[in-house]
């Protein structure tokens, strides 16, 4: 399904298009299904979002810089139901970690696609051995801590 849309801005640096609601009904999963989006022939995964009573689908700058695209450009939009599951393969020491705290492994693998991925990213970044360490175990200690 293709639509034109302004790539909005929102605050200093959130972007994304307004999906028309016709486009969100057509695939027939709700009012938040997983999409393929490609913009210049550039594709990622997300999931159309409902914001102040409209469908939203935000590009980070991550995807802004692989489309070529800025805030303000009308864009062709493309957008692809996405039935594949949502994985993400955590690195060896964040797995290691969880795996030696009993039910660690199992909180993690309960989480949501978004934070698992979030999980990864930020231990993944980490540019330091030491930011690595502490990212782990703060990762770990969320998931084993019980307030």
């Amino acid at each position: 399904m293709k639509f034109t849309a302004p790539l909005l801005l929102n605050g200093k640096t959130a972007t994304g298009f307004e999906v028309p609601d016709a486009v969100v009904t057509s695939f027939g999963a709700g009012k938040r299904p997983p999409v393929k989006v490609t913009i210049n022939g550039y594709t990622y995964r997300n999931t159309i979002a409902s914001m102040g009573g409209k469908h939203m689908l935000g590009v980070s700058a991550e995807h802004r810089a692989g489309a070529g695209v800025a805030a303000g450009d009308v864009l062709e939009v493309e957008l692809e139901l996405d039935s594949a599951p949502r994985e993400v393969t955590p690195p060896a020491d964040l797995l290691a970690a969880l795996d030696a705290e009993p039910g660690a492994r199992q909180r993690f693998e309960a989480l949501s696609y978004t934070m698992r991925k979030e999980h990864t990213r930020s231990v993944e970044s980490a540019k330091a051995e030491a930011t690595r360490l502490r990212r782990v175990e703060k990762i770990v200690a969320s998931l084993t801590t019980t307030t």
